[in-house]
């Protein structure tokens, strides 16, 4: 098996990396898990370019400035958000200039996703942004606020720390190389998505949508239908569609679920109410754009085996979202 040290010794653009027959992906991808409610949870995302190696706690293991990653981190975490790194596909050279920053809010309503880019000169400008705003979605304050921002076209963020887990880096880092040729300066290596069981596992900005087992054709066309805020119908159902991350873990499930169920690929179309608690489980109330509403029971179970959710840790009991359609109104 390719380890992560050699992807980081020889980039991933020579071809991909083969994964154990035990790793915790290859392992979920025999099993079938269903992928449906397992999106990190946040209400926007704060990325920052980080160029060179990343430790497993990438935000203060890098050659960013310790402290400043703490207080972006940890004011980011508070406000309900997300912190990540990136960095380019590819060879990882550690290099002075501009970073690249990217504010997204994917908020619980899909059609209020929005991306702002900026290239700062000191990453520290970050601290001047309106927090604030950032965490009510509003737009118009939080690009006064950041110096040079602009609108970003959808990015897709490719989870390859494997310092975190070898199958993001064996998996995760050839899968980021090839989409960058396709559509470049729209995918970047990220330092975490959470959900390595999943590798290749990846984030679309704006809207938190969270992918997968993806392959390269995969990602080329999430490339190509996020241009149009669409999500492709190819990768509808429990196989690849974590959720979206504004969205409690329950309310992702039954969003997704409907999705699946009326091929709907609009990612604007669908929002998912509150989960409201049952004696098994959740009902949430999924709205249609045009105004058709559904409500679905959510139960989380036992799938019935042990699984380690890492590779190296120790297997646990694997639990499923699963829903089921209640009531539909027209």
């Amino acid at each position: 098996m390719t380890t992560a040290d050699e992807q980081d010794r020889h980039p991933a653009t020579t071809g991909h990396g083969t994964p154990a027959s035990d790793a915790c992906s290859v392992l979920f991808d025999h099993d079938g898990t269903s992928a449906y409610g397992t999106a990190a949870a946040a209400a926007f995302f704060v990325v920052v370019e980080q160029p060179g190696p990343w430790g497993r706690d990438a935000a203060r293991e890098s050659h960013l400035d310790v402290e400043l990653a703490g207080e972006l981190e940890a004011r980011t975490t508070r406000a309900g958000g997300r912190f990540m790194l990136i960095r380019r596909p590819g060879g990882h050279p550690v290099h002075e200039g501009p970073r690249r920053v990217l504010l997204a809010h994917a908020g619980s309503l899909p059609d209020e996703a929005w991306l702002l880019v900026a290239d700062l000169p000191r990453v520290g400008d970050l601290l001047g942004i309106d927090w604030a705003a950032l965490a009510r979605g509003n737009r118009a304050l939080v690009e006064a606020s950041l110096p040079g921002a602009r609108e970003g076209e959808p990015t897709l963020l490719v989870c390859t720390n494997g310092r975190r887990d070898v199958c993001c880096a064996v998996r995760g880092r050839p899968l980021a190389a090839h989409a960058a040729r396709r559509a470049p300066g729209r995918v970047w290596e990220v330092s975490h998505t959470g959900g390595h069981r999943f590798a290749p596992t990846a984030v679309l900005l704006p809207w938190g949508q969270t992918y997968a087992r993806l392959d390269d054709v995969a990602a080329e066309w999430v490339l190509s239908a996020s241009t149009t805020g669409h999500t492709p119908l190819e990768l509808l159902g429990p196989t690849h569609d974590r959720g979206r991350s504004g969205l409690p873990a329950a309310s992702q499930c039954a969003e997704s679920f409907v999705r699946e169920h009326l091929g709907e690929t609009r990612l604007g179309a669908l929002w998912a109410g509150p989960a409201e608690a049952t004696d098994d489980g959740w009902e949430v109330i999924v709205t249609h754009a045009d105004r058709r509403r559904w409500r679905i029971g959510v139960t989380r179970r036992s799938a019935g085996r042990t699984r380690p959710e890492s590779c190296g840790k120790k297997a646990v009991e694997v639990h499923e979202h699963a829903a089921t359609l209640l009531e539909a109104w027209f």
